[in-house]
């Protein structure tokens, strides 16, 4: 199936790089369109602070303030262009990766004024201490559909937007001052999606994300081959729900979330650049019974935010492994679950429902479809 996919490379009116990735099966011919919108010329790289209480650094995006908020269908900024609709993606596509008009991070990149130098450089404590906001953001769309998800794919599409993000994955660490790639999706209003389209993201940061950091110093705390006695550790327990040749799915043993799913491949992987074709094959038939599954639990969809872990570019490659962590607020069929006081201030979790009854309502949903 992977010689199959065919990636075009391209670029906007304004100089971003689009990419299209056709399915193996994809009934799209060869010639894609050219982007001949006036644009207005890019945001000037953000800025990001250090927090001198945690060490941490937020990008301030002020950019980001104007950005499209559910339109009608006939606006849709990632539906292929028509003469009413000066979208971001030229013509019809299978998928279509390009670089976020408005991103947190980038387009500068190291080297550019008031960079970080590196790692160092931003671990150091300081008041007022600030850096260019540098990396790239991408947008992945998933389908010319207006309304969907990842799980509304067919398996076909499924398998090309996992090799999209492993290209990509392998492109964005290249790039110079990039630490830490992360591929992800956020589903629903619930979530604070401004967009129906069915589509993602990729973020390239400029350091190692604080979540990322703290496995990190877990790893360094137990033993190198931590991710493999967790894996170990939950197929042996009842909290799995799906599980393949080369993955497996299960509640975590301390979930947060009402609803949380991690899922982790069987050897050690630090990216989805260093997976192969047939964990890939696999991948894009249990991810997307996993989606509708979590889909399935009520009679309507879930909001949720898949978040694929990757190994940072240049450390713990043989150590951190590519993870998804899959969660979701809803409590209840009619209820969230808010980060109030203890979540929010103190970063002190209250589970609301038991990991292990989570497991069982997510093995019978997933039984449905």
């Amino acid at each position: 199936m992977t010689s199959k996919i065919t990636k075009r490379p391209t670029t906007l009116a304004d100089g971003r790089e689009l990419i299209y990735f056709d399915d193996a099966d994809s009934t799209l011919g060869e010639q894609h369109s050219v982007d001949s919108r006036t644009l207005d010329p890019r945001p000037v790289t953000a800025t990001m602070r250090q927090d001198i209480l945690t060490g941490e650094w937020v990008s301030i995006a002020a950019a980001r303030q104007n950005r499209v908020f559910l339109p009608p269908a006939d606006q849709d900024p990632l539906a292929p262009q028509t003469p009413q609709n000066p979208s971001e993606v030229p013509a019809l596509y299978d998928v279509a990766v390009f670089e976020n008009r408005s991103p947190s991070f980038g387009p500068a990149l190291a080297g550019s004024e008031n960079s970080p130098t590196g790692l160092d450089d931003l671990a150091d404590l300081g008041l007022g201490r600030t850096r260019s906001s540098i990396g790239r953001c991408e947008v992945v769309c998933f389908s010319p559909d207006h309304e969907g998800s990842f799980g509304t794919q067919t398996v076909s599409r499924a398998r090309t937007v996992i090799e999209a993000w492993a290209d990509r994955t392998e492109a964005l660490s290249a790039l110079e001052g990039v630490q830490q790639v992360f591929p992800f999706e956020n589903r629903g209003e619930a979530i604070g999606v401004t967009l129906h389209h069915p589509h993602g993201q990729i973020y390239s940061y400029p350091y190692i994300t604080p979540k990322t950091q703290r496995t990190l110093d877990s790893i360094e705390g137990t033993s190198p081959d931590m991710f493999q006695r967790i894996l170990d550790f939950e197929r042996g327990g009842d909290r799995v729900v799906l599980s393949g040749e080369h993955w497996t799915a299960f509640v975590p043993f301390a979930a947060r979330w009402p609803i949380e799913v991690h899922m982790l491949p069987h050897r050690q992987i630090p990216d989805f650049a260093a997976t192969s074709d047939v964990e890939r094959d696999e991948l894009a038939t249990l991810y997307l019974k996993l989606l509708r599954g979590i889909d399935a639990i009520y009679d309507s969809p879930t909001p949720y935010i898949a978040a694929w872990h990757q190994a940072p570019v240049n450390r713990a490659r043989d150590t951190f492994r590519l993870h998804l962590q899959l969660t979701s607020p809803r409590r209840a069929a009619d209820k969230l679950k808010y980060l109030a006081g203890s979540e929010s201030a103190m970063g002190a979790w209250i589970g609301d429902v038991t990991p292990e009854a989570a497991a069982e309502n997510i093995r019978k949903a997933i039984e449905r479809v």
